[in-house]
């Protein structure tokens, strides 16, 4: 029998895969549930947009045919939708694709890079996967603090840092002085990866352009998906932005034919319909300050939000309290998972669903108090 443990990277011993939380089948085996909200993954709860399931429905005939290699019209569309040309656009097989490869492209074993805590999980496991050395920054304050983390780079000579905004698991969004002094606050070769997964949730006005500091020549790259807003998780299709001077060496390490043709049209469908995704934006903020404001009237600590999930301090542990969601049909992903007991994060939906959760949290809550469990 071989001994894979002696065969493999040593970089890959300690590492472990990532885990996203318990799966909704399993939990409903488990329990013998039927029906469960899963609010656990962040996923779009509106669905996908009108036709984007028949564009993707209408390529499955094709299937028997490799993708087109360079996906011309899928780069066209994304460039002429956020204000770039087609060759700063290098789509992939969803963001954690992406991160990857990104975590191929610039790291080798030893260097240093920066990554802020909380945030999602993936960042550091990549790069620790991929020999670096990763050191965490602390938020203390569950907002991303860009001071300490250019000085943890500068400290470190980081190869890289980062940078989730909107923040997941927290929802806290950067604004653009802070932006603007922790780029220059950078070592000069610190490369900064800016995952923008949520950005679609804020409005046009209020978002940062990083496609200016790109033009700029900073070292930046940011990363998109279609996976939120636009409802298509399932499909996996993510892109990166960055100069056409780097797509090159991206591609070098990236898997080839890595999109499926469903997830092609299906993504080239979902662009060029502003007026749609402005609705969606809209019901998603109306739904989440639905949900907040029901947190808070039963009394628990919602923080704000600029994405599609509300991150909750409830106090309680967080097993026995997710159980109690769940036996009642709900799954919420467990602070503990993310580092921070005594909090639940919960996807954004419909405002009935959201008027559901607001209920059954804190009637979890009193049951446990009742039974004499410890709260936080």
């Amino acid at each position: 029998m071989s001994d894979w443990s002696r065969l493999i990277r040593p970089q890959l011993l300690d590492v472990g895969p990532y885990v996203p939380g318990p799966s909704l089948d399993a939990q409903k085996a488990l329990l013998g549930l039927e029906d469960v909200a899963k609010l656990n993954w962040n996923e779009g709860l509106f669905g996908p947009l009108p036709g984007a399931l028949d564009a993707a429905a209408a390529e499955l005939d094709r299937t028997w045919e490799y993708p087109e290699h360079a996906y011309h019209e899928l780069r066209e569309a994304i460039g002429e939708e956020i204000g770039v040309p087609a060759g700063w656009i290098l789509p992939g097989h969803g963001i954690q694709t992406l991160i990857l490869t990104l975590s191929a492209a610039f790291l080798t074993p030893g260097e240093r890079v920066v990554v802020p805590d909380p945030t999602y999980g993936l960042y550091a496991q990549a790069s620790r996967a991929a020999g670096a050395v990763v050191q965490r920054v602390s938020s203390p304050e569950l907002r991303l603090d860009l001071e300490p983390i250019a000085d943890a780079a500068r400290r470190t000579r980081a190869r890289m840092v980062w940078i989730c905004d909107p923040n997941n698991p927290t929802g806290s969004l950067l604004d653009a002085a802070e932006w603007g002094d922790f780029l220059r606050a950078l070592p000069e070769d610190c490369v900064v990866a800016a995952d923008e997964a949520y950005i679609d949730f804020v409005a046009p006005e209020e978002r940062l352009r990083r496609e200016d500091d790109i033009a700029a020549g900073r070292p930046l790259i940011v990363l998109r998906t279609f996976s939120k807003i636009f409802g298509l998780a399932g499909l996996r299709l993510g892109y990166a932005v960055a100069t056409p001077g780097l797509i090159p060496y991206l591609q070098t390490v990236q898997e080839p034919f890595n999109l499926n043709r469903p997830a092609l049209v299906a993504g080239l469908a979902s662009l060029g319909r502003p007026d749609e995704v402005a609705e969606r934006r809209a019901a998603t903020v109306l739904a989440r300050d639905r949900l907040a404001s029901g947190l808070r009237d039963a009394g628990l600590e919602p923080l704000p939000s600029a994405a599609n999930f509300v991150l909750v301090r409830h106090g309680a542990d967080d097993s026995q309290l997710g159980d109690g969601l769940l036996r009642r049909g709900i799954l919420v992903r467990s602070g503990a998972d993310l580092g921070l007991p005594g909090w639940a994060r919960i996807t954004v939906g419909p405002e009935p669903l959201m008027d559901r959760v607001a209920t059954a949290l804190p009637e979890v809550l009193g049951e446990l108090r009742r039974s004499g469990a410890p709260t936080r």
